[in-house]
């Protein structure tokens, strides 16, 4: 579970029971719940079914309170994406329909707060996965707030996409790298997760053979990288007929822990 104050929408995948009886309780308190969006109407509105049988509403203008359109709503598309998806909420009220009224925009608003105010560079934290682009993958730290990764702080190793280290939906460790406090921006880092050159290189012992993966092929004069772990790379000398990404074996010639460098011997 995320350390922080706020966890991703759909971590531990949980539906709230919720008791009429409590309502106020849950009024009062400001307590952050969870549950699954089943519909939305005509109105872009959602319905949340409790695992008790009642239901809950969330109106469209509480879903979002960060990307709003001129009139002050969220997207007609933000709102039908969210069907079939867990998300945060507080309890606005008990309606003379005895409808249950929800708002996911309160949660987020919170967590903006948070960001501008609590978050820290370094701190690490939980997040799901939210979207990837060719230049990095969009992660969500908490109360539907997300953080960008761009793509060189994915990997130590060079890589040509995103997806070579991330899935959508893949529940993830990242850093906070910095903070735009003022927008609540949050540029955020993969590779720090992964651990140190000296943690990794412990997993290798030199004269042993390991399988590794290409990650250059133009020729140079140094010879060509080889991708050990996510963040350990080693240097062979070049050969000619490789691709980037394929498999190969390698031998370990020579860890120099000292300039933190492995070399290898393509076999």
């Amino acid at each position: 579970m995320n350390k922080a104050k706020f966890a991703p929408e759909g971590w531990d995948n949980f539906t709230t029971k919720i008791d009429k009886k409590n309502i106020n309780r849950y009024i009062e308190n400001g307590e952050i719940l969870q549950g699954l969006v089943q519909k939305c109407d005509n109105n872009y509105n959602l319905y949340i079914d409790f695992e008790n049988g009642l239901n809950g509403i969330i109106p469209r203008e509480e879903i979002e309170g960060i990307n709003l359109q001129k009139n002050g709503l969220p997207r007609e598309n933000l709102c039908v994406g969210k069907v079939h998806k867990f998300v945060q909420f507080k309890v606005k009220q008990l309606d003379k329909d005895d409808n249950i009224i929800l708002s996911r925009k309160t949660v987020q608003q919170e967590a903006l707060n948070w960001v501008k105010e609590d978050l820290k560079v370094g701190e690490k934290l939980t997040g799901i996965v939210r979207n990837i682009k060719p230049y990095g993958a969009f992660i969500e730290i908490g109360g539907g707030i997300v953080g960008l990764a761009h793509i060189e702080d994915l990997s130590v190793a060079r890589i040509k996409t995103p997806y070579e280290r991330l899935k959508i939906g893949q529940k993830v460790e990242i850093m906070v790298k910095s903070i735009d406090r003022k927008n609540g921006k949050v540029i955020l880092s993969y590779k720090e997760t992964l651990g140190t050159w000296e943690e990794n290189v412990k997993k290798f012992t030199a004269g042993s053979k390991v399988r590794g993966k290409v990650r250059e092929t133009e020729k140079n004069k140094n010879g060509i990288f080889i991708e050990l772990t996510p963040n350990l790379v080693g240097m062979a000398e070049y050969e000619e007929g490789l691709e980037y990404g394929q498999d190969v074996d390698v031998y370990i010639k020579k860890i120099d822990k000292d300039k933190k460098k492995v070399k290898l011997l393509i076999v």
